[in-house]
């Protein structure tokens, strides 16, 4: 372990996904207690995006960026909303100087699977649709996300390619949970690693499937054919479950042709990122803003 975030090792209570509310309830009240963002170099709104039903966002526009982010939060797709990932989104949209939409999509177990997918796709379009009334260029959009996040931003991508939708420029996943069979060697043997493991895992996917089977879009590790897919920028945390389905992910892309940059942070585990003094933290969100601003100057 990375001896920056040792120390904060006894401080971080394991999730336990065994009810979905007070999970929430606790997941808010960490978020709560991180340092309040710097936004005063871009507007920050809350809008409604009308769909069935609709969806909030929250955007942030620094002065004068023309690319966007279409943003969706961690969480196992149960936890989090806009207020739980405000501090992350605005330091991404001050860094990589673009415009972050993050998305309020819908929660499992009450809205299981295509409900949050349904919801960024609509999100997506919207942003593309609007691109002259937000001041973006409509050819310079990506999509990324942490976690449950990154993986619905990965299927989003899939989907606008499949459906010829909104043109995506860079997909941008952090950690990202790709993989409903968890049989890679880091879910086999990492049961009881720091915050999350492979049972909060497993009861994150079934929270979220329930009873249906996984399909491309709920899992996109089990996509056939990954071509024609924009490029990506994928990062995994050295004692995370989810740590080899990322790479898995990504030299599968690279295989389909795809661009990918692609790191693998020692030291560090799934979420890790939130002990925003460490080092090694500071050393992921400027790379990870770094990647996200190259790719859309281009």
């Amino acid at each position: 372990m990375d001896p920056e975030l040792e120390p904060f090792l006894p401080l971080i209570p394991k999730t336990d996904l065994t009810d979905p509310v007070t999970a929430r309830e606790n997941y808010a009240a960490r978020a709560a207690a991180a340092p309040a963002p710097d936004t005063s170099a871009m507007q920050v709104d809350d809008h409604t995006v009308s769909a069935d039903p609709d969806v909030p966002v929250r955007i942030y526009h620094p002065h004068g960026a023309r690319s966007a982010l279409v943003w969706l939060h961690g969480g196992g797709w149960i936890m989090g909303d806009l207020d739980t990932d405000h501090h992350f989104a605005a330091r991404i949209a001050a860094a990589a100087d673009t415009a972050v939409i993050s998305v309020r999509y819908r929660r499992s177990p009450e809205h299981r699977f295509p409900a949050a997918l349904d919801d960024t796709y609509a999100v997506l379009s919207w942003t593309a649709e609007h691109a002259a009334e937000l001041g973006i260029d409509p050819n310079r959009i990506a999509v990324g996300g942490h976690s449950a996040g990154a993986g619905l931003a990965a299927a989003v991508t899939l989907r606008a390619r499949d459906e010829q939708g909104p043109p995506v420029h860079f997909q941008l996943l952090n950690e990202p949970m790709l993989d409903d069979r968890q049989e890679t060697w880091s879910q086999r043997n990492f049961t009881d690693t720091p915050s999350h493991d492979r049972d909060v895992i497993s009861a994150a996917w079934r929270h979220y499937l329930g009873a249906r089977p996984a399909t491309p879009y709920a899992a996109p590790a089990r996509a056939d054919d990954l071509s024609g897919l924009p490029p990506a920028y994928i990062s995994t945390a050295e004692f995370d479950p989810l740590r080899d389905e990322g790479i898995a992910y990504a030299l599968r892309l690279l295989q389909a042709g795809i661009p990918v940059e692609l790191h693998q942070w020692p030291g560090t585990f799934h979420g890790s990122l939130a002990v925003i003094s460490a080092d090694v933290s500071q050393r992921q969100l400027a790379e990870l803003t770094a990647a996200l601003r190259r790719a859309l100057a281009e």
